[in-house]
């Protein structure tokens, strides 16, 4: 049960003069919004080698980090996708309804004005009148104003434009992510087609040293075994092709749903095969404070804390009364001759207060309840800083690391090939047995299968940390959040 009492204030002189004293006497209640302070690590604490520098960060280039790799056809794909995407167009769909209501909550500052019209006829009852019948004509207008005098609507305002702020974050975090999974899922497509042909190149060679161990089998100079061991291993490469093109189809399905098109559409585009695109050579990182000034992720939770402060003010004014200012003014006769006469018209104008006097303690809990709201956006804030610096972090020793492995696997590689190369000649000049040649095969396979996939991995480790640095989304066109 809420029991309210209320109370309008006669005469009206005095009652403006009351209102205006309180108004001046007033302040905004609830906590006023202080950004929390930020402990940021002075430096990274992964070592930075493999072309990564500490130097400030040019704002600019990783604003579009993609260009950095210098592919064309990955820079009109991210174009694409941040015309078409789908979770990007709902996210500003969700900036335009916060806009919106940041824009519903601004008009509790001012006074609503109805207008009112009507025609009645009324007849009143024998018992307790003349039972006659007779009409009344109105017209008026109502005007009703709440005076702000603890802040509530002040603060709904604050929450409301906090909202406004942290959906934009939103937007801006949405296209991080975006972008770089086009970038990856590009990349892959690249890898993909880079260990197809490391493959096929491997199958071809192998259906030569099948044809070549049948001959000398014909000939007379080898065993059958050597036959059926050369073609299990031809078998076994050729049964790896279509592993890899279904990953390449599905790579590309993937692309092309990033882009809002259908899957398929971007088959024909990417059906060349191309090389993985190229790391620069040099990187600058900045600070990790910086990271968390850009991070839209970061930026959202902080303004999603300011707004759940804002929401305390506006739960705590409710434990006071609410002063409204009601006034009306209008035209009323009993007959529509004379409803526009100097005599119709009436007039009425007041304030008026309500206030709450029991409720079962459901602001105070309300109260309560903001409070922890706001601690868990707190905590939330804090979460979202240390998960940046750990994406960071991660991703440096990733980027690093992989350009150490694929060095190696490139000196393996290189190795293998010759070994290939010498086991054959061997085998030809009667030097080993076959068994030689199949072990080198299929290492140089396995081998050139690894390098192709780490070349990938390099490029791939260094997009998860420009994405990861928050980079993309200053991309956005002006005004393309709205």
């Amino acid at each position: 049960m809420v029991l309210k009492v209320g109370f309008i204030i006669n005469p009206i002189t005095p009652a403006l003069g009351l209102v205006m004293l309180l108004l001046a006497g007033c302040a905004t209640l609830g906590p006023d919004y202080v950004p929390p302070e930020v402990s940021a690590p002075a430096q990274w604490s992964a070592q930075l080698e493999g072309g990564l520098t500490a130097e400030r960060i040019d704002t600019q280039a990783l604003a579009n980090w993609w260009s950095t790799l210098n592919d064309p056809t990955l820079t009109s794909l991210v174009e694409r996708s941040i015309e078409g995407n789908l979770d990007l167009r709902q996210a500003r769909n969700r900036v335009r309804e916060s806009r919106a209501r940041r824009g519903i909550s601004e008009t509790d500052r001012f006074p609503s004005i109805d207008a009112t019209g009507s025609a009645r006829l009324t007849r009143s009852s024998e018992e307790a009148g003349s039972g006659t019948e007779r009409d009344l004509y109105a017209v008026g207008f109502d005007a009703s104003w709440e005076l702000d005098l603890f802040g509530g609507i002040q603060r709904s305002i604050e929450a409301a434009e906090a909202d406004l702020e942290a959906s934009e974050e939103h937007l801006r975090d949405v296209l991080v992510t975006l972008v770089a999974e086009v970038a990856l899922n590009y990349v892959e497509v690249r890898s993909f087609q880079a260990r197809l042909s490391t493959a096929e190149a491997n199958r071809n060679a192998q259906e030569e040293t099948y044809k070549l161990v049948r001959s000398r089998f014909e000939a007379g100079l080898t065993s059958y075994l050597d036959v059926e061991q050369a073609k299990a291993n031809l078998e076994n490469t050729r049964s790896q092709i279509p592993t890899l093109q279904i990953g390449l189809e599905q790579a590309k399905n993937r692309l092309a749903v990033l882009l809002g098109e259908n899957p398929g559409s971007v088959h024909d585009e990417l059906s060349g095969r191309q090389s993985i695109p190229v790391t620069p050579l040099e990187i600058a990182l900045g600070v990790p404070a910086d990271v968390l000034r850009r991070r839209p992720d970061v930026r959202r939770a902080e303004r999603e804390l300011a707004a759940q402060t804002a929401r305390i003010g506006v739960a705590t004014a409710e434990l006071y009364p609410k002063f409204t200012l009601p006034g009306s003014i209008g035209l009323e006769a009993l007959s529509l001759g004379k409803l526009f006469s100097t005599g119709a018209r009436f007039h009425g104008i007041g304030p008026s207060a309500t206030w709450t006097i029991f409720d079962a303690g459901r602001i105070r809990r309300n109260i309560e309840v903001q409070n922890a709201l706001q601690e868990k956006a707190l905590i939330e804030y804090e979460a979202a800083i240390l998960t940046a610096l750990e994406d960071v972090e991660n991703a440096l020793v990733a980027y690093t690391k992989e350009q150490v492995r694929r060095h190696s696997l490139m000196e393996a590689s290189q190795a293998s090939q010759r070994a290939v190369d010498l086991a054959r000649c061997q085998y030809l000049s009667g030097l080993t047995d076959f068994q030689s040649v199949l072990d080198a095969q299929r290492s140089l396979l396995s081998l050139k299968g690894q390098l192709a996939e780490s070349e990938g991995e390099v490029t791939s480790n260094l997009i998860m940390l420009y994405k990861a640095l928050g980079g993309g989304w200053t991309s956005l066109a002006p005004g393309s959040e709205k």
